[in-house]
């Protein structure tokens, strides 16, 4: 299963990407075995390029039992993570620097989603 984006992915959701501006990052993680402890790491040193490179943490939290979901549609957890731009998400992530760290990402999870999502309208409707 994938867990981090490639350089393919990477130039769709630039190209792809609706409006020229903040976005929030839904993150979906299943951890490996011993993986928290390996994704607690990679979160205290990736917060340092989430701030360089305008990021915010808004939420983080464990997954529960499902209300409604498929069979193993279920998460060990869940970040939600705003970012100034796509532009900006890909230059976090292409950061030398944030490559040394995503080891441990990788090995701390068997599965990922990394879905961007972007506001509804001020009415409260989709777009």
């Amino acid at each position: 299963m994938a867990v981090d984006p490639q350089g393919s992915d990477l130039a769709r959701f630039t190209e792809e990407g609706g409006a020229d501006g903040p976005f929030v990052m839904l993150n979906l993680l299943r951890f490996a075995v011993d993986g928290r402890a390996l994704y607690g790491e990679y979160s205290r040193r990736a917060g340092v390029f989430l701030a360089r490179h305008g990021g915010e943490l808004l939420y983080a939290g464990d997954g529960s039992t499902p209300l409604v979901a498929e069979q193993g549609q279920s998460w060990d957890a869940v970040l939600l993570v705003r970012y100034p731009s796509r532009a900006a998400f890909s230059r976090m992530v292409a950061d030398p620097e944030y490559q040394e760290i995503t080891g441990l990402r990788s090995r701390a999870l068997t599965e990922a989603v990394l879905q961007p999502t972007e506001p509804w309208t001020a009415s409260g409707t989709p777009r």
